[in-house]
C-alpha cells in the first residue's frame, strides 16, 4: 500500500509518517515545515512543502496521484481563533481532498476527526459516536463536525472509496505541539503551580499518539469495515487528570510543581475575560472557557465500536506512552 499522510510535519502526521516508513510503506507526506519536510525525506519518506488551504487542484491531484490511502491527520486544533480560519482548514481543505479522492477511486480515505464534538460543559461517561453537542463550544468543534458531514456526503457519491473517521481523544507524545507544550508553558508562567479546578479530579481520557496511529492502520487494513463508519479512539484506561500530571510530571520528568485547587465558576469568569481581550490583542488568551471545561467535567467515550467493528486495542500502556513521551521531551530539551 501506498499512502499519503496530510499534516505530517507535526503531532499525529508526524508520528504516522515515521511509523509507517519503519513498517517499510511507501509514504507521500505533505506538510508546511519544510526543514521538517527534509528530516522526513531522509527517513525515506516523498515529501511536498504544501499549504492546503492555498493549495490549487491540481496540486491536491498530484498529491492523491499513485496514492492506495490517504491519512488526513492535517487540522487547525486550537481552543481559539477566527471562525474563517477553522472554516478554511478544517471544512473547506478536508472537503476539497475527500472529493478529490472520491473522484481518482483512492482506496481508503481515513479523516482524523475529535471528540470535541461531543463537549457541552456537562460531564458524560462511555460517549457513544452517534452522540452530539446540541452546540459546539468553540469553532475548532464546529468545523471538524462539517467536516465530517461532508465527508458522509461522499459515502453516497463515491462507492469506490471507502470513508472512514477515528476520533482520538486527548492525543499526546512525541511531536506534540498542543497539550504538552501548553502545560510546560503554564508551568513556567506560574512559577510551577497549575490551578485547576476542583483540583484535577476530572475523570477523562487520553491516547498515546501511536495508538491512534495503530488505529488508522486498522482502518485502513480491516476488509469489513462499512464505507462512513466512526470510530472513538482513546487508551481504554480512564482515569484523574492529577493522576496522569503526577505520573508525567513527577514521576517521570521530576519538576517540582504544585495543584492548587480553584473554583471553576471563578476559572471560568477569568477565561471568559481573557477571551475578550483576546479579541482585541489578536493572541491566544492563556485560558480559554473550554480549557477550563474539559478540564472540569467528565468525559470517556465509549470503545464498543473501536472494539467490536475496527479491533481495535491499545498497543501502549499508558504509562508506557507516558514514560516515552517523557524520554521524548527530555531528549529534545524541553523540559
Amino acid at each position: 500500500m501506498r499512502f499519503l499522510v496530510t499534516g505530517a510535519t507535526s503531532g499525529l502526521g508526524r508520528n504516522a509518517v515515521e511509523w509507517l516508513l519503519t513498517q517499510g510503506y511507501q509514504v507521500h507526506a505533505t506538510g508546511r515545515n519544510g526543514e521538517v519536510g527534509q528530516q522526513l525525506i531522509a527517513l525515506g519518506a516523498r515529501f511536498t512543502e504544501l499549504d492546503l488551504v492555498t493549495a490549487t487542484d491540481s496540486e491536491y491531484r498530484q498529491l492523491l496521484n499513485d496514492c492506495d490511502v490517504v491519512w488526513h491527520c492535517a487540522a487547525l486544533s486550537s481552543p481559539w481563533g477566527k471562525y474563517e480560519w477553522f472554516y478554511q482548514a478544517n471544512v473547506t481543505v478536508t472537503s476539497r481532498l475527500a472529493d478529490m479522492a472520491g473522484q481518482l477511486g483512492i482506496e481508503r480515505f481515513i479523516h482524523v476527526s475529535t471528540p470535541s464534538i461531543y463537549f457541552d460543559f456537562q460531564s458524560h461517561h462511555d460517549i457513544p459516536e452517534d452522540y452530539c453537542a446540541k452546540r459546539f463550544a468553540n469553532h475548532y468543534a464546529d468545523s471538524k463536525y462539517q467536516a465530517e458531514q461532508r465527508i458522509q456526503e461522499y459515502v453516497t457519491r463515491y462507492p469506490g472509496t471507502v470513508y472512514l473517521l477515528l476520533r482520538p481523544r486527548g492525543i499526546f507524545g512525541p511531536h506534540d505541539r498542543v497539550i504538552m507544550p501548553r502545560m510546560l508553558t503554564l508551568l513556567k508562567r506560574t512559577g510551577g503551580v497549575l490551578y485547576l479546578p476542583a483540583g484535577g479530579k476530572a475523570y477523562l481520557d487520553l491516547t498515546f499518539v501511536l495508538n491512534v496511529v495503530y488505529a488508522l492502520f486498522l482502518a485502513s487494513t480491516k476488509q469489513t469495515l462499512q464505507s462512513g463508519e466512526v470510530f472513538n479512539i482513546t487508551n481504554q484506561q480512564p482515569c484523574q487528570l492529577n493522576q496522569l500530571l503526577k505520573a508525567l510530571l513527577s514521576d517521570q520528568l521530576h519538576i517540582d510543581y504544585k495543584v492548587r485547587a480553584l473554583p471553576y465558576r471563578l476559572l471560568y469568569g477569568i477565561a471568559a475575560t481573557l477571551e475578550s481581550v483576546a479579541t482585541l490583542t489578536h493572541q491566544e488568551p492563556a485560558l480559554t472557557r473550554y480549557s477550563v471545561g474539559s478540564l472540569y467535567f467528565d468525559m470517556t467515550l465509549s470503545q464498543k465500536q473501536a472494539i467490536e467493528r475496527l479491533g481495535y486495542q491499545p498497543l501502549y500502556h499508558l504509562s508506557e506512552g507516558i514514560e516515552l513521551t517523557a524520554r521524548w521531551l527530555q531528549q529534545n530539551g524541553l523540559v
